[in-house]
């Protein structure tokens, strides 16, 4: 077993599942989800979650831990993952984080800013400003104190701007002074980053053929129903995807909708790339990463 935690990352539809489950299968490993979404019950088609048959191939931590209308952050999801990880350790297993989720990794791998801790009545008094106003409100106001955090946010993302206000209240500066402050020094797991280079025209064409194959599998009549349960406000329907599929689900019409998901994944995917230049990943070819020889991502330094 290695002494690090490897750590699968990439832009969304690179294929960071099939890449994990065949580390898992190469080195007696087990999977530690860092999905913001596939966290989240009933969320089901539109996440990727593994498949019954990718379950058998390895065991998969951290998917189906939190009902819809719960919120998971980034310091939970951590801490989460810090338990799944010495679980795995303790068995003789390796651990292998893989997700889409980036500020939850880094939060495992490097820890967060010591922020104020939250204020439940300041996030009550943003939900009835949000519930009277719409959530860009709160987002507008953002972008007026602290336009760097704004930048980095959804104006629909409520728990992490109205976070980001609550910082901005309790302490007198801005989230992103506090995250300057931090700069994700603090190493907390030494760990080996691993993904798999594609060529932007092929990796836009697997996400339009991974959001077709989504909407073929009933994601449309998954949503229909979240929404007829009450979850239309739910966190994880304000994802990349979802977010799509909700909004032609209310107007009534679904033409193009497979091209609007594929519009706002590549969009999501960019924003992926960019964090991903600064990282020290060791890059695998597709070819190497599916069917190829692994000993570049496992070998002992």
């Amino acid at each position: 077993m290695s002494g690090e935690v490897w750590v699968v990352v990439g832009p969304t539809a690179s294929g960071k599942t099939e890449l994990a489950l065949r580390l898992c299968e190469a080195a007696n490993g087990e999977i530690v989800s860092a999905d913001s979404v596939q966290v989240y019950t009933r969320f089901e088609v539109g996440t990727g979650k593994p498949s019954a048959e990718e379950h058998a191939r390895a065991r998969h931590h951290l998917v189906d831990v939190v009902e819809p209308d719960r919120t998971l952050d980034a310091a939970q999801w951590a801490a989460l993952a810090d338990a799944a990880i010495s679980d795995i350790r303790s068995r003789g297993k390796q651990p292998v984080v893989c997700g889409g989720t980036f500020l939850w990794v880094r939060a495992l791998l490097w820890g967060l800013a010591k922020t104020p801790p939250a204020d439940p009545t300041i996030r009550a008094r943003h939900q009835a400003r949000a519930e009277a106003e719409g959530r860009g409100a709160l987002h507008a106001e953002l972008a007026r104190v602290d336009p760097v955090s704004a930048a980095k946010l959804n104006p629909n993302d409520f728990v992490r701007v109205s976070r980001a206000l609550e910082v901005l209240e309790l302490s007198g500066a801005p989230l992103s002074h506090w995250h300057a402050q931090h700069e994700f020094r603090e190493l907390r797991h030494p760990h080996r980053l691993i993904g798999i280079r594609h060529e932007p025209a092929a990796l836009d064409a697997r996400i339009a053929a991974r959001a077709r194959r989504m909407l073929a599998a009933g994601w449309v009549a998954e949503v229909e129903q979240l929404l007829a349960e009450g979850f239309g406000e739910a966190r994880a329907m304000g994802s990349v995807g979802y977010k799509q599929v909700r909004e032609a689900v209310q107007r009534g019409d679904t033409t193009d909708l497979a091209e609007s998901i594929t519009r706002a994944t590549r969009v999501f995917a960019r924003r992926q790339r960019t964090w991903l230049r600064s990282q020290p990943v060791r890059w695998l070819d597709a070819e190497a990463a599916f069917t190829g020889e692994l000993s570049v991502a496992t070998e002992t330094e």
